[in-house]
């Protein structure tokens, strides 16, 4: 299952070799939303793998990004005890333009119809 979100990127960190063959990367967006006429921040901490570490490379901090993501859960044992972790996988990210939405369509847009020809109607009805 993929999700999205929409935010502020805050910031980027480098890449980590975690073996031979795995390789990861983080990033952070700020997500600023009104709850109750009371401000929230929140700071979404996502991560990027193999060949998608080099995706916040095209942003500055700052951009507001649209981020797309599937979060994964995995669980492991060590000394006896279970552990889990939670990531939020960053598979693609754009910058968000506002300017660039298409404005409304006008509310009677009569432009949209036809002139009237002054062609013959020979229809009997």
């Amino acid at each position: 299952m993929s999700f999205e979100i929409t935010g502020k990127l805050v910031a980027k960190f480098e890449e980590v070799q975690r073996s031979a063959t795995f390789k990861t990367r983080e990033f952070v967006i700020e997500k600023s939303e009104e709850i109750g006429g009371r401000p929230i921040v929140n700071y979404i901490k996502f991560q990027c793998v193999q060949d998608k570490t080099a995706m916040p490379d095209r942003f500055a901090i700052g951009d507001d990004v649209k981020v797309q993501f599937n979060i994964k859960g995995t669980k492991w044992v060590k000394d006896g005890r279970e552990n889990y972790i939670t990531n939020l996988d960053a598979w693609r990210m754009e910058t968000v333009k506002l300017s660039q939405q298409a404005p409304p369509p006008p509310a009677n847009n009569f432009s949209a119809i036809p002139p009237a020809s002054d062609a013959v109607d020979d229809l009997p009805f």
